[in-house]
């Protein structure tokens, strides 16, 4: 693979960090790689090589390139840090991910400038980014250096991210007015990004077991320029971790001098997160969990994800309190299509089990034990 051509141009009304992406081993098309942003926030976004390289470097190990020629130096530190990222790629695919070569200059030089720090988060809406943005303004005074001031909501993720199901816009629209709430409650300002990265490959698999994280962190160094600490929510707690795209061993190798990058609250189970969320109601009524990107709601109520929330809340006895889903209540008509004992999900089901039969539902109960007792 060959990263060419880094520029930042204007596209349409937007601003756009742009480079060429040619493979040498493989017969993927040559593809214009770009992260870009609204023009108010112009100033901010960086010719930052380090972004690209991060952002390409799981799908050249995915198809099989032997090497990643970048025509701009990169940091070392981060430089460092990839060859411990593609260890552990290669050790979590039992191989099937090889290393490969790194060609690329060192930057001589990357002394932070003199302006103040400012952290940023990715705010994609759902409950793991919440419960991160409301945890920091719990421990953080609103002066110190590690309170969040920037949420990033990135179109080309979940919305947009996967090209037969088209760009959606308006969904994500939807969803920025929806974040605009919880960001102008927080105090926070709301960033807008679109990337085509993950475009670089479909594999559903390849995005969730070890893709996706690196594009969170690439949209953090394009913005390296206003920002010096990225904090990433975490995906699953301590128990109960597995290989995956963001995790806590993974994601701060992919900093760069310049860029820190922390896994928040990875001790964290998923019903406390709950909880945080649900008493907080500038989040609790726009939180956006649902993949289904409907046109109509934040939340189908419908698949596997929204089901297994509003179980949660349940659980909690809050749900008829949330607009962001449709539903009051839960019924086993709703799981009953669904195999919870796939992709990582028993721990999140296992953990519901005590809070809903606290709350009387044994139907509920007794239909989750036996799916969880079913075969993968």
């Amino acid at each position: 693979m060959r990263i060419s051509n880094l520029e930042i141009i204007e596209y349409s009304e937007r601003i756009r960090l742009t480079s060429r992406v040619s493979w040498e081993d493989c017969d993927q098309p040559d593809r214009e790689v770009y992260i870009e942003t609204e023009k108010s926030f112009e100033t901010d976004l960086s010719l930052n090589p380090d972004a690209l390289i991060v952002g390409c470097l799981i799908p050249a190990m995915h198809f099989g390139e032997k090497r990643i020629v970048m025509e701009a130096a990169i940091c070392p530190y981060l430089k460092e840090g990839i060859e411990t990222v593609m260890a552990m790629m290669q050790l979590w695919s039992h191989g099937r991910l090889k290393p490969l070569d790194i060609v690329a200059a060192v930057k001589p030089h990357d002394n932070p400038d003199h302006r103040k720090p400012r952290a940023a988060m990715v705010l994609s809406g759902g409950i793991d980014s919440l419960a991160t943005l409301r945890l920091n303004r719990r421990h953080f005074p609103e002066n110190h250096p590690g309170a969040i001031r920037d949420g990033i909501i990135i179109h080309g993720f979940d919305i947009g991210g996967v090209v037969e199901r088209g760009m959606k816009y308006p969904v994500f629209d939807r969803a920025k007015r929806a974040m605009e709430t919880v960001a102008e409650d927080s105090g926070i300002s709301l960033i807008p990004v679109y990337t085509n990265i993950r475009h670089l490959c479909d594999d559903r698999s390849l995005w969730l077991d070890y893709f996706f994280g690196a594009v969170l962190a690439a949209v953090g160094h394009a913005f390296s320029s206003r920002i010096n600490l990225l904090y990433l929510a975490s995906s699953f707690d301590l128990p109960n971790l597995v290989p995956c795209g963001s995790h806590p061993l993974l994601d701060p190798e992919y900093a760069s001098y310049r860029l820190r990058i922390r896994h928040s609250h990875v001790v964290l189970p998923r019903m406390a997160k709950l909880k945080i969320v649900s008493e907080w109601d500038a989040a609790f009524q726009n939180l956006r969990v649902c993949l289904a990107n409907v046109p109509d709601h934040l939340n189908c109520g419908k698949c596997e994800k929204c089901v297994r929330t509003m179980l949660g809340f349940v659980g909690l006895g809050v749900l008829d309190k949330t607009r962001a889903f449709v539903e009051n209540d839960v019924t086993t008509d709703m799981l009953l299509p669904f195999k919870i004992t796939i992709r990582h999900r028993p721990p999140f089901y296992q953990e519901l089990l005590a809070p809903l039969q606290a709350r009387g539902r044994d139907d509920l109960v007794t239909l989750i034990e036996q799916k969880l007792s079913e075969k993968k």
